[in-house]
């Protein structure tokens, strides 16, 4: 461990910065930019993510839509958000611990996790910047992962 954290999930946590900011320059749904980098993509990032995080972010995310191909969407959360648009690292904080949550409580990598996550009823609970939802505690979130329900 070097710092607060394991380095890994710092590495998570740029990981899921790195596809929040990717999804809202290509305005995207973050499941979109997952299915489009591709599995292999994703674990680059996340194996990477320490010599990545050196260069500025607005770079690496376009040197991964430019390999990717990934096109512009039209999904815009951030402009339809009529209060403060939380950051790519405050939302990238908020999956990393979802994804780590669910790796641990089904046992699975935290890869297989990411793509959970992303592809859950909560990634859209989580984007919506309108709700209370993204700045809930995490336990929370991780239960309505869990149970399929927000309570």
């Amino acid at each position: 461990m070097n710092g607060r954290e394991p380095k890994k999930e710092n590495d998570l946590f740029f990981t899921c910065s790195l596809i929040e900011y990717i999804a809202r320059k290509t305005k995207n749904k973050r499941s979109t930019v997952i299915d489009t980098l591709g599995r292999a993509c994703i674990e680059k990032i996340y194996d990477l993510a320490d010599v990545y995080h050196c260069d500025p972010i607005d770079a690496v995310s376009d040197e991964f839509i430019e390999n990717s191909g990934l096109m512009p969407g039209i999904y815009d959360n951030a402009a339809q958000c009529h209060y403060a648009i939380p950051s790519h690292w405050d939302i990238g904080k908020i999956y990393k611990r979802l994804i780590l949550g669910i790796a641990e409580e089904k046992g699975i990598s935290v890869i297989d996790a990411l793509f959970e996550a992303y592809h859950s009823f909560v990634a859209d609970k989580i984007d919506d910047y309108n709700s209370s939802f993204y700045y809930d505690a995490p336990q929370n979130i991780l239960n309505a992962f869990i149970y399929g329900t927000i309570e």
